[in-house]
């Protein structure tokens, strides 16, 4: 219920352009059985020139609705498209840091790719569906004034189609969803082994994990055969069908006009009013498909839009100066860092880096000037990222830092959140890619920059630890001693244990 209430809101959002393009999907659709008539009239009456030029009018007409049709129609779908991007990306904001422990990378990046489109293309059956209902029933009336006979095979026909083909839609809506769930699985997949090449090849463990993705994906490719048949069959159904049900009509008809029962213009008539019947069955058959399409994309949309951040029991003010945390298991140390409260930034070691100059990289959305941008640079010990670069602070980075080493990625990532100047720094592991020189240098430089300011470090560094103010131990996640470096060497074995 939450997919289908969530591609109403979409239609509801954008309710005058949904009633312009239905209205016009209506007109067009409707239209189409004028030519057959005109004809049917044209030809009971000996060819009459103003018939001619009706049948002409009509056909230009026609196609004028056709083209605003299909523009309302693209513009409700790209309208649909970016208020779920919106929607996604604030979900993406309001999750922050919470992100990768509520959704994988496959899922995210699947439902931004693959069910956003779905959902959007979804929204489109709104304008050629109401016509589609609407120009059945005036085709029906049509009949109904040649022939009741007709009027009730072609009334009883087309629900008959609809009867053949819904136990098809129910199988292939089925199929897509676990194909879609094992699709964002393998995606996930995909994305760890990017992300962990350099490990894999390290300890030699690139060909296990290749072989079980190469795997994983020949059981998806197979689901995927499954609803490829299943879509096959309903598309050729959906060609098939009405054209045997044309062909059905056209023989009742002409039987009807061989007894003398319907004149010939009827029977044309009779003739070009099934064949623009197949327009909106077809109509029925592709939207059924694509709304069972959008349901399944809507319901991976909705479940990642109903996800909360995790509720923290308890949340602290970090203690003031330079902070050190440290656990023997590195996630309690991030989430002790997650549950200080405050105007805070949490300065993770993976935090993306997107591509831009240097300069925009370590901008973000903000506006810095040069010399704001070098002081954060001084202060994160990375003037050789700078220098060592051709353009200085106009190098092209490429996405994920991927031209600058480990240390220097590390260095820009804390650059970065020395430039935003916050009232707390929360910073997970920001020495960890570091040569000891380096690492003494911008230990001290961070002690001078944020001397006002309070900074939480989870870290075992002995180095940045013997600088720092006060050390938080976590053991079990909770604070099991407090004290300075030298203090926790001295009393507490556990902690010279995990430095060691």
């Amino acid at each position: 219920m939450k997919a289908a209430r969530y591609l109403c809101w979409l239609a509801w959002a954008q309710k005058g352009r949904v009633a312009l393009g239905a209205t016009l999907g209506t007109l067009w659709m409707v239209g189409l059985t004028l030519p057959p008539y005109l004809l049917s009239r044209a030809i009971d009456d000996g060819l009459a020139p103003g018939w001619v030029l009706a049948l002409l009018g009509a056909g230009l007409v026609n196609a004028w609705l056709a083209m605003l049709r299909h523009r309302t129609m693209t513009k409700i779908r790209m309208d649909a498209n970016f208020r779920t991007v919106r929607a996604l990306v604030e979900q993406i904001n309001k999750l922050g840091a919470d992100l990768p422990l509520r959704a994988s990378a496959g899922d995210v990046v699947t439902i931004g790719i693959g069910d956003v489109i779905t959902v959007a293309a979804a929204l489109t059956v709104t304008g050629p569906g109401v016509g589609a209902v609407i120009s059945y029933g005036v085709v029906a009336v049509l009949l109904l004034q040649v022939s009741v006979v007709l009027a009730v095979v072609v009334l009883l026909g087309v629900p008959l189609l609809a009867i053949l083909l819904g136990p098809l839609l129910g199988r292939l809506m089925k199929v897509q969803n676990g194909y879609r769930e094992n699709q964002g699985r393998l995606t996930t997949r995909l994305v760890d082994l990017i992300e962990g090449l350099r490990v894999l090849n390290a300890f030699g463990g690139k060909e296990a994990y290749a072989e079980q993705y190469r795997a994983d994906s020949a059981s998806l490719r197979e689901q995927g055969y499954r609803v490829a048949s299943l879509t096959s069959w309903i598309g050729a159904l959906g060609a098939g069908l009405p054209a045997l049900f044309l062909a059905a009509v056209t023989w009742l008809g002409a039987r009807l006009a061989a007894e003398g029962a319907i004149t010939v213009g009827e029977l044309v008539g009779v003739y070009g009013y099934i064949a623009m019947l197949v327009v909106p069955v077809s109509f029925f058959i592709e939207g059924s498909f694509m709304i069972s399409g959008g349901l399944v994309a809507a319901r991976q949309v909705t479940r990642f839009l109903a996800l909360e951040p995790a509720r923290r029991t308890a949340r602290a003010d970090p203690p003031g100066g330079l902070v050190g945390v440290v656990s023997a298991r590195p996630e309690e140390s991030v989430a002790l860092l997650e549950g200080f409260g405050g105007s805070s930034l949490l300065a993770d070691h993976d935090a993306a880096l997107f591509a831009g100059t240097l300069r925009e990289v370590l901008q973000g959305r903000g506006e810095a000037d040069d010399e704001a941008i070098l002081r954060a640079v001084h202060a994160a010990a990375a003037q050789d990222v700078v220098a060592g670069l051709r353009h200085g602070l106009d190098s092209a980075i490429e996405p994920g830092g991927r031209n600058l080493s480990g240390g220097q990625r590390q260095r820009v990532r804390l650059a970065r959140a020395l430039l935003a100047e916050p009232e707390v720094l929360l910073a997970v592991e920001p020495t960890s890619a570091l040569d000891t020189h380096t690492e003494a240098l911008l230990v001290e430089r961070l002690r001078t920059a944020r001397a006002s300011r309070t900074t939480v470090v989870a870290t075992t560094s002995p180095l940045l630890l013997a600088q720092a103010d006060q050390v938080l131990f976590i053991e079990d996640g909770r604070v099991a001693a407090t004290g300075t470096h030298r203090e926790l060497m001295e009393s507490t074995p556990a902690y010279r244990s995990v430095l060691a």
